[in-house]
């Protein structure tokens, strides 16, 4: 021991020093895990120290970060042309903040999509968004794609659709995005978009329900419904019944519901408490824009809550969330006085 300890070799118990088998690695947006070979199994925590670390600064000149068929993060050198999938940078770590804030104090009203998903790698994680082309949609599909999953764009006009998958390839080219057909106000689309997604035998871990219309005129779908109501709640409501099978198949999954809290301000049941499914779908003489939004809003929140009773035992959970109000996003072109509304409200509220 002591001609070890005088060559500099003795075995120092170092906290900073990995066990057998354990391997240090990074993520995209540089947070360090640890992946342990043995037990085949990776954490975010040191397996001595406990410590949550970092990389810091950019990577040195010549270096970039690539990712291979897998998903996993390496590097190539090349002024000396070769690779590696060690950061180069894992000899300047920081560590996490040590304190644990509860979410209220994590989280608030000024909090971003990509502050949230910090230091979450979701390689190999297959997410379909509705009306994913603009808007709150398109953040959620961007954000999700630059951490790694593989994120499906459905909608109704493809060269939109595939106009956003351009934008996020010109953030990050690695980017797994795929634009697809999908109009909620058609039936035979929705089924169409489902038999479409089965083909490619792929998992889908997470569905969020994002679309919607609001305060459009009086019309009816190509099914005889009222187009609020269909595009808003029953074409997802659809949809989630045909990719049933696949979400319990790719467990644990999720599907996510963009409602409102706008819910508050409606009802869809009769005098004696019963549900009215004329209130639903109504005629022209009985439409009102916000009313129709309204109760779509609400019949979303009903069938999240339904969904999740189902289906959390086969492990497939399902949220409704209310993403902010007059967020200043499209979904208020139809009507001029909507758009100076949302306009005026602009500077108190969440941007994109």
């Amino acid at each position: 021991m002591a001609a070890l300890k005088y060559a500099g070799l003795e075995d120092t118990d170092s906290e900073e020093e990995l066990p057998p088998g354990w391997e240090e690695r990074t993520t995209k947006d540089g947070w360090v895990y640890y992946a342990n070979h043995l037990e085949e199994k990776t954490q975010w925590e040191h397996p001595k120290s406990g410590k949550r670390k970092r990389v810091a600064g950019d990577l040195p000149y010549g270096w970039e970060q690539e990712t291979d068929e897998n998903g996993q993060v390496y590097f190539v050198d090349h002024i000396n042309k070769r690779t590696t999938y060690l950061d180069p940078r894992l000899a300047f770590t920081v560590e996490d903040n040590p304190a644990k804030p509860t979410a209220r104090q994590k989280y608030d009203g000024n909090s971003t999509a990509m502050e949230i998903l910090q230091g979450r790698d979701l390689s190999g994680k297959v997410v379909i968004i509705t009306g994913a082309n603009t808007g709150i949609g398109f953040e959620t599909a961007k954000s999700l794609a630059l951490h790694g999953a593989y994120v499906i764009l459905a909608c109704r006009s493809l060269s939109r659709g595939d106009d956003a998958v351009q934008r996020i390839l010109g953030e990050w080219h690695k980017a797994k995005v795929e634009a697809m057909t999908l109009d909620l106000a058609s039936l035979q689309s929705v089924q169409h978009f489902a038999e479409a997604f089965k083909s490619k035998n792929l998992p889908l871990h997470i569905l969020i329900c994002n679309a919607a219309v609001f305060g459009v005129p009086w019309c009816l779908t190509e099914d005889g419904l009222e187009s609020t109501f269909q595009v808003n709640h029953l074409g997802h409501f659809y949809l989630v019944q045909l990719l049933e099978e696949v979400l319990r198949q790719s467990s644990p999954a999720r599907v996510v519901v963009v409602s409102s809290e706008s819910h508050r301000f409606t009802e869809i049941k009769d005098s004696s408490g019963k549900l009215d499914f004329s209130l639903l779908s109504p005629s022209k003489k009985e439409y009102w824009a916000m009313l129709a939004y309204n109760r779509s809003k609400l019949c979303n929140i009903l069938f999240s809550n339904e969904l999740n009773r189902r289906l959390a035992p086969h492990g497939v959970t399902s949220n409704s969330l209310h993403p902010g109000n007059m967020i200043y996003s499209s979904l208020h072109r139809n009507w001029w006085v909507y758009t100076l509304l949302f306009t005026l409200a602009r500077p108190f509220t969440k941007s994109m």
